[in-house]
């Protein structure tokens, strides 16, 4: 495996941080580049390297996997839902064109493999929104939803054309102690942990019963790292596949909390972001990851919960 070079573009954000470090310790610190437009701080530039790098700047792009002989990128840049609603062109032109440099890169044969990742944003208003099946209506109603419906089609096009390895995943809302929200419609069930210890107290942005399918980041990475490391003839998706741990609404997760935190108190305020969440899947159906790479998730929500407050107490410094 050592002879793998791996670079992890926007490794900054809530996937990325992890990923490096455990990609880090499968094919070692030296193997695996995180790149990013901010220096990290912590683990990540202490443990391997780090390139400064804006992915809009193609030729840099092009110079960083040359120069380091990458030979898969995880190419995890995007503009996430709620902010790309806010600057619709800007999130296109991240989103989309960041993403063709590399696929060409992948075309070229300069790279090997790439992993991009989906979303559940892809699914829209129309899909079946309980144990939404792998193959169904898709019409995304945001910007970010759009561009990951297109991607997925163009990851399909590259493999099919160019029989190019592309892998993909459809993630849900994902949940991690380490990073910190950062824009997106499911970052409520991670802000909601800081404030029940800061605070004792959270105002939610999504009404109370507004389910949505979740995930641990644990998990996260463990599944998306198995489906990269699969044989070839075991990824029989090209889009995203499905890919899902529990769901929940916000009351069930201020319960949950309320067994390790019984003061805590929430309150809804709903605002733009709860018409995005209720385009989305409550729930999705996950078969075929199952089926085709053995997916199997670890983590229940009420073993989230735990694992996050006891994770948070230290990190915040509370008790």
């Amino acid at each position: 495996m050592a002879s793998e070079k791996i670079l992890i573009i926007g490794s900054s954000g809530q996937i990325g941080t992890e990923l490096v470090m455990s990609l880090r310790g499968i094919y070692g610190n030296q193997n695996v580049f995180a790149s990013d437009l901010n220096t990290p701080k912590g683990e990540v530039l202490e443990s391997g390297p780090f390139v400064a790098l804006n992915v809009m700047d193609r030729a840099a792009l092009i110079e960083t996997v040359k120069k380091y002989k990458i030979t898969q990128v995880y190419h995890l840049v995007a503009m996430l839902s709620a902010t790309a609603e806010k600057f619709p062109e800007k999130g296109w032109d991240l989103n989309m064109k960041s993403f063709f440099y590399v696929m060409e890169m992948l075309r070229e044969g300069i790279l090997k493999k790439v992993y991009w990742p989906s979303s559940i944003a892809a699914f829209g208003p129309t899909t079946p929104r309980v144990d939404t099946p792998q193959h169904t209506i898709m019409d995304p109603s945001t910007v970010y939803g759009i561009s990951k419906l297109s991607g997925e089609l163009w990851c399909q096009y590259y493999h099919d054309k160019y029989n190019v390895d592309v892998r993909s995943i459809r993630y849900p809302g994902l949940i991690s102690w380490k990073s910190e929200p950062g824009g997106g419609t499911t970052d409520y069930a991670v802000d909601i942990f800081y404030k029940a210890l800061q605070d004792g107290k959270y105002t939610s942005f999504l009404s109370e019963n507004t389910n949505l399918p979740m995930m641990y980041m644990p998990d996260a990475i463990r599944g998306t790292i198995e489906l990269c490391e699969a044989p070839a003839d075991q990824v029989k998706l090209r889009t995203g596949y499905n890919f899902a741990a529990f769901s929940f609404d916000p009351q069930t997760l201020a319960e949950s909390i309320k067994k390790h935190i019984p003061n805590f108190e929430i309150d809804y305020a709903p605002d733009f972001r709860q018409k995005i969440a209720e385009g989305w899947p409550q729930s999705i159906d996950d078969s075929q990851a199952r089926q085709d790479w053995g997916w199997k998730p670890e983590f229940t929500t009420d073993k989230m919960v735990e694992d996050m407050l006891k994770n948070l107490r230290v990190k915040l410094n509370v008790k």
